[in-house]
């Protein structure tokens, strides 16, 4: 029978949050009932609310997310009741040109569950990046759920669903940065902390940490960050510079750009040794333009420019690995939670991301 549990629902642009009843139905072909233990706040559900993402409202927001499969429909073998998953809106396909070409990390058609969730009264809700978790049971593809190890806390398994996956990724799949590297990532929240332990992971000798906030740079040092730049108040060129000079003068092996702006993106640009790596995984808004960068300096600088979406990540890869780096204590998932908090903590929660509080926020159910 379908069930009806309390979710956090986004019903217009720029409104606050509520929280309503869903309807979760059972679950057909190919589908989950995912009993939600945990769910992290990011950024990207307050750009749904904003209007950010599309203008398909209401909106069933949390995707960050980890819990116990409670149910599955007909033609699911790799799952069953008791498994303990991380919830990632990338459920390869297995067909498609980017699988077909042996890189599923680039999925062009990922599934979602083919049947709706909805508000009491029937009204369809559109749930954030296919998931929808900021409620105790949520309905998905079975290939959204990644088995892990349920040794690990959902607070902290789930935040690889999202944010922290994106950075860890960045500088380990994007990036490809290995023993010896230097690294410098712009922009200390979740992303850019992810992108420095990943960095770290991976055996960087020096990891440069840029961003105008000097707590997040305090941040940033308990993730891995052997230098700080605070980038208050210095122009573009003030912030190569100091990159540079923390760099033997030679500028970063790969540098991360965790805002996304026009100017931190040059600032990457420029920071970077030749032949270095910048890798953009912090989101532009579309209204968004790069100037000021001739053409000649990509030429003459060589090196690679690169996005990272979701930090080329394959769940079924890289979930299992992280949490069991996680319980080995060599990867230090847990200081990303900030606080924990009950679902109707949410909106609160936005207002504690916009002020730069926290790194995450978690919404915990019983």
């Amino acid at each position: 029978m379908p069930h009806e549990v309390q979710g956090v629902v986004s019903r217009a642009k720029g409104e606050p949050v509520s929280l309503e009843a869903v309807v979760v139905p059972d679950p057909g072909p190919g589908e989950a009932v995912v009993s939600v233990k945990a769910c992290g706040v990011c950024h990207t559900d307050l750009h749904y609310r904003e209007g950010g993402i599309n203008d398909e409202f209401p909106f069933l927001l949390g995707h960050e997310a980890a819990g116990y499969v409670e149910q599955v429909g007909e033609g699911v073998t790799d799952l069953e009741p008791g498994d303990f998953v991380i919830l990632n809106w990338r459920a390869v396909c297995g067909t498609c040109r980017a699988c077909k070409r042996g890189k599923p990390w680039y999925c062009f058609s990922t599934f979602n569950a083919s049947q709706a969730m909805t508000l009491a009264d029937g009204t369809k809700l559109s749930p954030a990046l296919g998931i929808g978790a900021f409620l105790e049971k949520t309905l998905v593809h079975a290939g959204q759920c990644t088995k892990v190890s349920p040794e690990a806390e959902p607070a902290v398994a789930g935040l690889l669903g999202c944010g922290v996956m994106a950075g860890i990724g960045a500088a380990i799949n994007t990036g490809a940065v290995t023993r010896g590297d230097t690294v410098a990532v712009i922009g200390c929240g979740g992303v850019g902390d992810a992108a420095i332990a990943g960095a770290r992971l991976a055996g960087a000798r020096t990891i440069v940490a840029v961003d105008m906030d000097d707590r997040k740079l305090d941040w940033a040092k308990d993730f891995g960050a052997t230098h700080t730049v605070n980038s208050r108040g210095k122009s573009e060129d003030e912030v190569v510079e100091a990159i540079q000079d923390l760099t033997e003068s030679f500028g970063a092996d790969v540098v991360i750009d965790a805002v996304g702006r026009p100017e931190t993106w040059r600032t990457a640009f420029y920071g970077r040794d030749l032949a270095g790596t910048v890798v953009l995984v912090g989101v532009p808004t579309p209204d968004m333009r790069l100037d000021g960068v001739p053409l000649v300096d990509f030429f003459s600088r060589g090196g690679s420019l690169k996005s990272s979406w979701y930090g080329d990540c394959l769940p079924s890869r890289d979930f299992p690995m992280l949490v069991d780096l996680y319980l080995q204590g060599r990867l230090p998932l847990d200081k990303f939670v900030t606080e924990r908090i009950g679902p109707a903590g949410v909106e609160g929660a936005f207002a504690s991301m916009h002020r730069g509080e926290v790194l995450r926020s978690v919404v915990e159910f019983g």
